[in-house]
């Protein structure tokens, strides 16, 4: 053989390997409306970047006369997503389902170190079903591989994880622990057990898409943070998400100017309409958000689930910002035990990654009740408090109406770490509401009145003046200045500007210990 010859049979191997399990499985995966591995990372990276990793890998079983698996049955590389590196891997369900072997987890382990030893996002684009039987307990101790890479370099690297098809088992413990989890509507499902093993074991009836539907992921169990109607829509998302991070912990997101670029003392008059000074009515905080972001751009993670707390990325003057807002429009923007899980996952994932955080505030307290009470409201409130203590990130708060009692306190107060607070003249910050604390503190004086609803509405009133207004928490300190409502996003993006160098070293320790 001479060289030519050589080449010949490198491109005859290389094209069996992209054809993975052969032109029929692929037309059976178009069919169900999904796409293959490798059309799916060239919609996720910039054109022609991409550079496969491994492409000859297989199993050992070949050894034994083992069916073949072209690539292992996943793809492995990098490439880039606006001009920046990243490594993705993508399984291919034409091989095998999808499911995870030896030699396939090996490919996802290389491709995971090299993102970590190069600063870069990884992201999974998973399509499996689950661990390959066929070899047994190394499919078990390959995922055990990945696992721990998911939690190592967890704080190191973006880790996103794109659910797009039917992903059992192991397979769905990889993405749970990594920052975000997207899912394709009706064609992407999460479970432990399907559908089939709950009906023995348990004697329950119940398909996939209810079982574990982008639909349950993203409104019920709140793992799914972004879910979308197409492959290419979710593709479009990461991308999107991406751009608002940095690569690796030890930088900054990259500064990106505003299309639309307003002076900063250019007032926004909408925002004194927005909110009403009434407590007692309702308002949606996203409205809020988009007046006073770049480009009224706000990307939210996790929009269907816990809906009285909103989380999400924006810029300010072209810098990535962490948001974390009460939204009255649910629950009187009140704090529960999924709401309070999912605020506290962001505010460290922001500051894990230098995302400064902006805190608006309108809650009323935790919210009451048996349920929440047995179900562990002190111990999932307690995450929002120690998220907020520890981080470093900047931290600025915005009250807008209402900060009453312990909710006051943990969403970033300047007690546990705020590096400054702001308030609207409208502000009521207190122990608990007017009405609740005037029918405690008077409750005798009320019920001993001739006019018993007249001397409340004189106590309340009275409350307020002299105890819920912002001016009693800025003479002591707890908040550095009430502002304009117009002049919110001046003084954020003023605020911003000064904490931009801003260093500071938690007490030296092994790591501490969240109330999970």
């Amino acid at each position: 053989m001479d060289m030519l010859d050589h080449i010949n049979e490198l491109e005859e191997r290389r094209e069996k390997v992209k054809l993975g399990g052969g032109e029929a499985r692929i037309d059976a995966q178009h069919n169900r409306g999904k796409m293959t591995a490798r059309e799916r990372i060239d919609l996720l990276v910039d054109e022609e970047t991409f550079v496969e990793l491994n492409p000859f890998i297989e199993h050992r079983g070949l050894d034994y006369g083992s069916a073949e698996a072209p690539g292992e049955g996943v793809v492995t590389g990098y490439g880039k997503v606006e001009g920046r590196l990243i490594f993705v891997f993508a399984q291919d369900f034409t091989v095998f389902g999808g499911a995870l072997g030896e030699m396939h987890a090996q490919k996802i382990a290389k491709v995971m170190d090299l993102a970590a030893e190069n600063g870069a996002p990884i992201i999974g684009l998973n399509d499996s079903g689950g661990a390959r039987i066929q070899e047994g307990v190394l499919s078990l101790d390959g995922y055990g591989h990945i696992f721990y890479r998911n939690a190592i370099y967890s704080g190191v690297v973006p880790q996103i994880s794109v659910i797009m098809g039917p992903c059992a088992g192991g397979a769905v413990y990889s993405p749970a622990i990594t920052d975000f989890v997207f899912m394709v509507e009706k064609t992407s499902q999460m479970f432990i057990t399907g559908p089939k093993v709950i009906e023995s074991v348990t004697g329950a009836k119940i398909n996939s898409e209810n079982l574990g539907g982008a639909k349950v992921h993203s409104s019920v169990s709140g793992n799914a943070h972004f879910t979308a109607a197409s492959e290419e829509q979710v593709l479009k998302d990461v991308r999107k998400l991406i751009a608002f991070l940095p690569q690796n912990h030890s930088e900054k997101t990259p500064i990106k100017k505003p299309k639309q670029s307003k002076p900063l003392d250019e007032r926004i008059e909408e925002l004194i309409d927005i909110v009403p000074v009434d407590g007692t009515k309702v308002y949606d905080v996203r409205h809020v958000i988009e007046k006073i972001v770049d480009d009224e751009d706000f990307l939210e993670v996790q929009p269907k689930f816990a809906k009285n707390i909103v989380c999400g990325f924006a810029r300010i003057e072209g810098e990535t910002v962490g948001i974390v807002a009460n939204n009255p429009k649910m629950m009187a923007g009140g704090l529960d035990i999924d709401s309070s899980d999912k605020c506290s996952r962001f505010i460290r994932f922001c500051d894990c990654y230098n995302i400064p955080l902006i805190t608006f505030e309108d809650v009323s307290g935790f919210i009451p009740g048996v349920q929440q009470e047995h179900g562990g409201i002190i111990r999932h409130g307690a995450k929002i408090l120690y998220a907020y203590s520890e981080a470093t990130v900047p931290k600025i708060t915005v009250i807008l109406r209402k900060a009453f009692g312990g909710a006051y306190v943990a969403l970033n107060s300047k007690a546990i770490g705020a590096d400054v607070v702001y308030a609207w003249p409208n502000a009521e910050i207190a122990v608990m509401g007017p009405e609740g604390a005037a029918n405690i503190i008077f409750a005798k004086e009320i019920k001993e009145s001739d006019n018993p609803e007249a001397t409340r509405a004189a106590k309340i009133a009275d409350y307020r003046e002299r105890f819920a207004n912002p001016y009693v928490a800025a003479r002591n300190g707890m908040v550095d200045d009430v502002i304009d409502p117009r002049d919110t996003r001046k003084s954020l993006a003023q605020a911003l500007d000064m904490l931009r160098n801003k260093k500071k070293e938690l007490p030296k320790k092994k790591h501490g210990n969240i109330p999970l």
